[in-house]
Order: structure tokens, then sequence, then C-alpha cells
């Protein structure tokens, strides 16, 4: 029965490999780009390139039933903070695919033992969760990264004359990624109608960046209340310059603590991991009927040592600024 269900599960991971090789092949962007782009940008397509364009009848239907839920709403907004075509139906077809494959590999290579198959396809999912983290916090470092040259760019086109509107436009033509993606899609939200409130808060959605909260919030009170916004701008500028170089010594100083604290909490499972599929009679002794209560009791004991030194050893390397 077991290697029937893995036989079958085999085959629904080749045949969604196939869909989800398609689908990134593609590249589809989503519905709202699309429309702005047409609108702010007047490309006009013809109605048989829009057609097909429109995603596949299971996407639609997946995109319905994670429509509003908590999990699919999350997902939308890490996949828009990395900046990955994806919908949230085509990542968990990705989770599946993933999941399937891992799961069946390890199930041959680990004696064909359910434990083993369970091992793979708790992987599997974690591999496009990390690859999205990773993707998120490298976008939201550029982005960080880049805003004193944009605040410089907005001053300097501020005293020339410009409009608060024109001075984001310049940012999003002068300026590489992801910054001028970011703000590009703020100008074109801004001509479709929408206030610079709410397209700046839009902004904060995908971007979650105490500095640019800081911007945004000089930008909307400077509309209210009035004022010089050059300076104040020129002031944010200094200030976020000396914390990013703040947060660069602090991140020397503490990067062999945090991938120390990193290593040593994932080595054990690394290690019962490879011995398992190496030695899976040695593995067992703690599962043995005389040995449970004691081989359950010392995994539980080591799990949670390695999760409070974890914990300790983040928290020593976490340094607000």
């Amino acid at each position: 029965m077991t290697t029937t269900i893995l036989f079958l599960g085999g085959g629904l991971v080749a045949i969604l490999l196939i869909v989800g090789l398609v689908v990134e092949i593609r590249g589809k962007q989503s519905l709202l780009d699309e429309r702005i782009e047409h609108y702010a940008e007047e490309e006009f397509v013809s109605q048989e390139e829009e057609t097909d364009e429109q995603p596949s009848k299971m996407t639609e239907w997946l995109d319905r039933r994670l429509q509003g839920s908590k999990w699919g709403d999350k997902v939308a907004t890490k996949l828009a903070q990395a900046n990955l075509k994806l919908r949230p139906a085509e990542y968990l077809a990705l989770m599946v695919i993933l999941a399937f494959g891992a799961g069946f590999v390890a199930w041959f290579f680990g004696q064909k033992s359910p434990v083993s198959a369970g091992i793979g396809v708790i992987i599997g999912l974690m591999i496009p969760s990390i690859y999205v983290k990773r993707q998120r916090g490298a976008r939201l470092k550029a982005f960080s990264d880049q805003l004193p040259d944009m605040l410089n760019l907005v001053v300097n086109g501020l005293r020339a004359g410009y409009s608060t509107i024109q001075a984001l436009e310049a940012v999003s033509q002068e300026l590489p990624p992801p910054i001028s993606e970011e703000f590009h899609r703020v100008v074109q939200e801004m001509q479709l109608g929408l206030p610079m409130e709410a397209a700046l808060e839009n902004l904060h959605r995908r971007i979650p960046s105490d500095d640019l909260d800081l911007i945004n919030t000089a930008i909307n009170v400077q509309r209210e209340v009035g004022g010089n916004l050059a300076e104040i701008l020129d002031t944010i500028s200094y200030t976020i310059r000396e914390r990013i170089r703040i947060k660069g010594e602090i991140k020397v100083l503490v990067s062999q603590v945090m991938y120390s604290g990193r290593f040593l909490s994932a080595l054990p499972f690394i290690l019962a991991a490879i011995l398992w599929f190496i030695n899976q009679e040695y593995m067992m002794q703690f599962f043995e009927p005389r040995n449970l209560i004691c081989g359950l009791i010392m995994l539980g004991i080591a799990g949670v040592l390695v999760g409070i030194g974890y914990f300790i050893m983040t928290r020593i390397a976490d340094i607000e600024v």
C-alpha cells in the first residue's frame, strides 16, 4: 500500500512539475500590475495576447479558495516583498511538488521507510519558505540601503523646483532596482487617481521599513501643515545614513555569534538525519519498546536545550539601533 501511494505521488509530482515549469517560464504578472501598466503606460495588447496570458483554470480555482484567507494574504504579501511573480496558488503547488518529490527521494534512499519519507516531505515543504525568506530579506536590505540616495535625489529635485510627485518620478527613473521599481508603482498608482497617502501606505505595506515609515510620515505631515520638505528629508537622510553605518558595524561584530548560533542549532538535526539514512538500526535504538520512554525523554530534552541555546544567542546578537 505504501509503495503504491508513493508511486502515485511520484506521478503527481511529475505532472505538477511540468505545470510549474510552464507557469514559471511564462512569467505572468499579477492582475493589478497588468492593469496599472495598461493604463499608466498606454500599452494595449490584442485580445488574442490577453487570452494567452490568462492563468489556468486550476490556478484561478485555487486563487479563489485562497483569496481572503489569512494564509493566502500572508503568502501574497511575502511573494510581493520578495518580488517573485508567483500567485499564492502557484506557490502552494510548488510546495506540494517539492514535498512529494523530496519525500519520494528520501523514501527511496532511506530503505523505503515511512519515517524517511516524512523527513523528505518536511524538507521539501521548508525549501520554498527558506528561499522566499532569503529573497525577501535581500530585497528589503537593498531597498533600505538605497533610501539615503533616494532622499538626496528627492531633496535636490525639490530644491530645483520639482513637485513631490515629480521628485518621486525622478527616483523611479534614475535609481536602480529595487527602489526604482517600488516608486515607479507609487507614481503609477497616483497617476490612476490614488491619493499620495494611500500610495505611500501601500509602499510601506510592501516594504516594511521603519525608515520608510519615517519618510512617509514626514511627507504626509508636510502636505497637511506645510513646511520645508527638502530640509526635513535632508535631516532624515543624515539620520538614516548614520543608522545604516552603525548597523553595519554591529553586524560585523555580532555576525560570528549569529552564524555560530544557527550552525550549532542546525547541526544536531542535520547529523540525526544523516545517521538515519546511513544507519537506521543505530537511530532506532531510541524507539525500541524497552528504550522508548527514555529515548523520547532524551530527544525532547535535546530539542529544548537546542532551542534555548539558539534563543539566547539570538537575543545576544539582537541589538536595536
